[in-house]
């Protein structure tokens, strides 16, 4: 069977670099492309065998060069999204509206088999957010300009290499309490990165066309539920405050000097609506792919790094459970 050429934006994260590997396995030839090859490629060429991938230093504004890759791509698919924006370009509407629509745009006019976009879920609630306007905005060009394209809203995403679990954890590690906005009542649907990556190979391998689905785990958490479950898988215990919407925001605006600010004045809009399946679209359960990999269970397989003693609290929980193991006695 001959090789299908895959195309992806945003390979260096935790979601390409699990997706890379599913792909190449399983006789996918990828490109990726990132803007600093000198410190990315490293990382993304150990995610597969020599031959599947390669790697291509391309500013993803430029369309003549893109258009070079898209002549021998039969997929394309995008990952890029920001969380807050900066002053070097990289705005809501350059990054999630303006360069999925070029993408889009280019996937037809080349006949592409498949064009996937990542969204995010929540979005057509939190309409007070710049971040969820300009997903949305995104998303209708893309279906405007590319019908056939599929998108895909997960809720929060972890893993072992995420931004959520882990900064969460550090920080519960370091302060002797932590805020709760909205009360920690806003809830969440945390979906594992394989589950994920699996949702989006099935969509690709099944020739799946459902414009847009709704990506969430086996399990619905309020956001207070979550701090309380890495509270307890690192050991910890630490005072919970309800933070007042007027400090919060005063809060968020000094965070916003930071080059990578903890919380920004949007994304505390953004924490007001629930991040659950809506029930209005298809979730990757309904086409096939239901999420198998449960919160704690996979989250203690790297929480140790937070705990006192590291990976060896965890030796030590074990053997008070397993008599048996003599540790250190090899």
């Amino acid at each position: 069977m001959k090789a299908k050429n895959c195309l992806i934006f945003g390979g260096s994260g935790q979601i390409g670099r699990n997706l890379i590997r599913k792909l190449t396995k399983n006789n996918f030839r990828v490109t990726v492309v990132t803007r600093n090859i000198h410190q990315k490629s490293y990382i993304i060429k150990t995610q597969a065998n020599v031959g599947y991938i390669d790697v291509v230093e391309v500013n993803i504004f430029d369309e003549k060069k893109i258009r070079e890759l898209f002549k021998k791509s039969d997929i394309c698919v995008n990952l890029i999204g920001i969380l807050f924006e900066n002053k070097r370009g990289n705005s809501f509407k350059n990054i999630h509206t303006i360069f999925p629509s070029l993408l889009a745009k280019l996937s037809k006019e080349y006949n592409l088999k498949h064009f996937i976009h990542l969204s995010a879920l929540g979005i057509n609630e939190a309409r007070d957010s710049a971040y969820a306007n300009s997903k949305v905005e995104g998303e209708n060009n893309i279906l405007k300009n590319f019908p056939l394209a599929t998108i895909l809203r997960p809720s929060v995403v972890y893993s072992v290499d995420d931004n959520f679990t882990t900064n969460f954890m550090t920080l519960l590690n370091r302060l002797p309490f932590f805020p709760l906005y909205y009360s920690g009542k806003t809830k969440f649907s945390p979906i594992h990165c394989s589950d994920l990556t699996d949702t989006i190979y099935h969509v690709i391998s099944n020739n799946i066309y459902s414009k847009i689905i709704e990506c969430v785990g086996p399990e619905v958490f309020t956001f207070k539920e979550i701090i309380m479950k890495l509270l307890n898988l690192i050991g910890k215990k630490r005072i919970l405050l309800p933070m007042p919407l007027p400090i919060a925001k005063m809060s968020a605006r000094i965070f916003e000097i930071m080059p990578k600010p903890l919380l920004t004045r949007d994304q505390l809009k953004l924490l007001n609506y629930d991040n659950i399946a809506s029930g209005k679209y298809k979730t990757n359960s309904d086409i096939g792919v239901p999420s198998v990999r449960f919160f704690d269970e996979e989250v203690k397989k790297y929480c140790y790094m937070w705990r006192e003693g590291g990976q060896f609290s965890t030796e030590k929980y074990n053997s008070e459970k397993n008599p048996d193991i003599n540790l250190g006695k090899n």
